[in-house]
């Protein structure tokens, strides 16, 4: 059942998950700071702990924490009420929709304490910074001449990348921001561009409209870009209330029944496999009859008006839900566990410490020469974790970029099948050649085409990116084994230095495994990156492969497929076909006769672009695999070093002076205590934020 929550709930409920998440991320700089310091004293005293890993990962944790937002990217179609909606949930009518602005410009709504807008320009010229009033009226375009465009397959604005408006509202204000993207049917580059908006947004809101129940572009939006990519997605069926005024008898409330369930029937046919996750229906959950002029009418007047009846209490009530109790518990998950692993880790150096300082020089000199063979069986772990790495890498490489060549191939095959189901039903060939539209023809025909081929191969990439998926678990289960592997050695390690003769106590919590940052890191059990909880278990790991994959398809494959197939004389001897005689043959006809003249050009360019493409593809793939390897790599180096060189450095000021003992004893377990403090406030905060749920 969907949660009803009214507009102050959504704020209040934000504002306390934005109070925890910056809660936390001040205790994680607190642990950074305590670190530095207990660095900086420990130079004068027994010597550097090398914790300089710990001190980076929690000081970048706590920014990304702090600086943190929830991201909402939002599609739709053109005049389906996405400006309305917004202005709705935004509670100001910000977004002018008697003209779609978005259309012509992806806008990114974000907090600022003035209004303002920065337009960012696709070439070298220097962002622009503009009022809102000059935005209005600069960038935004007449729905007929947007219409009068997109035909022509013209942007309104070419030369602009996209526009960042600030502007100071309750919403904003508690860390939401909002990717307002061009309508479905705008041109393919600019689907493109919302495109790589997903990677970094935590959420879609897909706007559609009663009255034109998934749309031929709405289907293979959602089909072809959207479907298996894991992703969360809020459907918006907006005007809901207009079912009523279209019916005979608007108060016939058995009619109006009716016509509401027909809707219904038709939308969860078409969404019901876009709201499946992990094997659950959330249909419920994800689905909402909403009116967004009902809602913003209400709103302008009061922000805080009951909505109860437009559909937004329902709406905001999911997406509460999803935004503070589901993301948010995922990423301060991970920010306890990196508190936890900087806990651990400094736990572990002042336990091996303590009773290696209470040994004369002689005695820890051997005792340091006598781990040298673990450390080598460290090194040995190491290189085994990154042949595995490699091994991994030459074999997806090669067969992700043997399956498209393969994929490219079989495209002759489905052509002839497929590609009529792109032409749109108002071609016009025989109107087309009798008024001599012949330039509006191509250009129809074009567009048509680059529908086909730019979803033909984001199908396959879907393909790609589930097999290169499968390949990071394999390692994430790499990692686990190598890093138990690694935990036994480095036990081993502290036997041998300390003779187990510490009466250090540790504090750790009884959930905590023992197993090293740098294998909580490559199995995906922590992220860096901010925002970024993605339930790949890689993907949270500071790199999102299928984002690397993804975009490089994106902005290189189709681009050169468009260009080389639709570039040049490409579609020449089509045009030659259409201007012999086809105007005495059947529209049927005309348009089998021009398919096939497509057919036998594509088939000509077909095995070029295979080869072309491989290595492309199979470098593409390598690079994923290797900034995997180079992060695990350098944090298994970075561990196996700062235990080298805090042993180096130990030895170093036992040999240079007489340590006090019982003065470092009291200065390391002050900074052990400090440092499980805040990790222990984490905790408390943590648990704070799931009492909330």
């Amino acid at each position: 059942m969907t949660p009803i929550a009214q507009t102050n709930d959504f704020l209040n409920d934000l504002d306390r998950t934005a109070r925890i998440r910056y809660k936390i991320a001040g205790h994680l700089g607190e642990i950074a700071d305590t670190l530095e310091q207990g660095e900086l004293d420990s130079e004068d005293a027994s010597g550097k702990m090398s914790l300089e890993r710990e001190i980076e990962d929690a000081r970048r944790a706590s920014n990304n924490l702090e600086n943190g937002v929830f991201r909402l990217l939002v599609l739709g179609d053109m005049k389906r009420g996405k400006s309305t909606l917004l202005n709705a949930l935004l509670g100001e009518n910000l977004l002018p929709s008697d003209v779609n602005p978005c259309t012509a410009l992806l806008t990114v709504l974000k907090y600022g304490a003035e209004k303002k807008v920065t337009v960012h320009f696709t070439s070298e010229k220097a962002p622009e910074v503009i009022s809102f009033a000059d935005f209005k009226t600069r960038y935004t375009i007449d729905p007929a001449e947007a219409k009068v465009l997109e035909q022509r397959r013209e942007q309104a604005f070419p030369d602009v990348s996209h526009a960042v408006v600030e502007y100071p509202l309750p919403l904003l204000e508690k860390g939401v921001e909002i990717v307002d993207s061009p309508g479905l049917n705008d041109t393919e580059a600019r689907n493109e561009m919302s495109l790589g908006f997903i990677g970094n947004c935590h959420a879609i809101l897909f706007v559609m409209r009663a009255s034109q129940p998934c749309t031929l572009a709405e289907r293979r939006y959602l089909e072809n870009y959207l479907k298996g990519r894991g992703l969360s997605i809020f459907f918006l069926i907006n005007a809901w209330d207009q079912v009523k005024e279209s019916l005979i008898d608007p108060d016939d409330e058995k009619e109006l029944q009716e016509a509401g369930d027909r809707l219904r029937k038709v939308f969860k046919a078409n969404l019901e496999d876009y709201t499946k996750v992990d094997g659950y229906d959330l249909y419920d959950e994800r689905v909402f009859e909403v009116s967004a002029i009902q809602a913003l009418r209400r709103r302008v007047k009061d922000t805080d008006a009951d909505l109860s009846g437009t559909g937004f209490t329902e709406f905001m009530g999911a997406l509460n839900t999803f935004l503070t109790q589901e993301r948010a518990v995922a990423e301060m998950r991970q920010a306890r566990s990196l508190g936890r692993q900087a806990s651990a880790r400094v736990q572990e150096a002042v336990a091996r410490r303590l009773p290696m300082l209470e040994q004369d020089f002689e005695e820890m000199s051997e005792r340091v020469d006598s781990v040298k063979p673990e450390f080598e069986r460290l090194s040995e772990i190491r290189e085994s974790f990154r042949h595995d790495i490699r091994g991994l890498r030459e074999q997806k490489a090669r067969s992700v970029a043997d399956s498209f060549k393969t994929y490219v191939m079989g495209l002759e095959n489905s052509f002839e099948a497929e590609f009529p189901n792109y032409q749109p039903p108002d071609l016009g060939i025989l109107d087309a050649l009798n008024r001599g539209r012949q330039e509006e023809f191509h250009k129809a025909l074009e567009k048509a085409f680059q529908q086909y081929l730019n979803d033909k191969f984001y199908a396959w990439s879907i393909t790609a990116e589930k097999d290169l998926g499968d390949a990071f678990k394999e390692l994430s289960r790499k990692a686990e084994y190598y890093g138990t592997s690694y935990q036994t050695v480095t036990d081993q390690i502290n036997e041998k230095l300390t003779g187990k003769n510490s009466s250090f106590q540790t504090y750790m919590p009884q959930d905590q495994d023992s197993t090293p940052g740098w294998a909580k890191w490559a199995m995906g059990l922590f992220s860096l990156a901010s925002g970024n909880v993605a339930g790949i278990a890689l993907a949270a790991a500071g790199f999102d492969f299928t984002n690397i994959f993804f975009n490089f398809f994106a902005t290189s494959i189709i681009a050169v497929l468009i260009t080389g197939l639709l570039g040049g004389p490409f579609l020449l001897p089509v045009m030659a076909v259409v201007g012999l005689g086809l105007g005495a043959l059947q529209a049927n006809d005309a348009r089998a006769k021009i398919n096939k003249a497509i057919k036998q050009e594509l088939v000509k360019h077909l095995p070029s672009v295979a080869q072309e493409q491989w290595h492309p593809i199979y470098t593409a793939v390598q690079e994923c695999f290797d900034s995997y390897e180079k992060e695990a790599m350098d944090r298994i180096n970075d561990d196996i070093q700062s235990r080298q060189t805090e042993l180096d450095n130990l030895l170093k000021r036992k040999q240079e002076q007489e340590i006090n003992l019982n003065v470092e004893r009291e200065r390391l377990e002050g900074l052990s205590k400090k440092v499980v403090g805040a990790c222990e406030a984490i905790e408390s905060s943590y648990q704070e934020l799931l009492q909330q749920i």
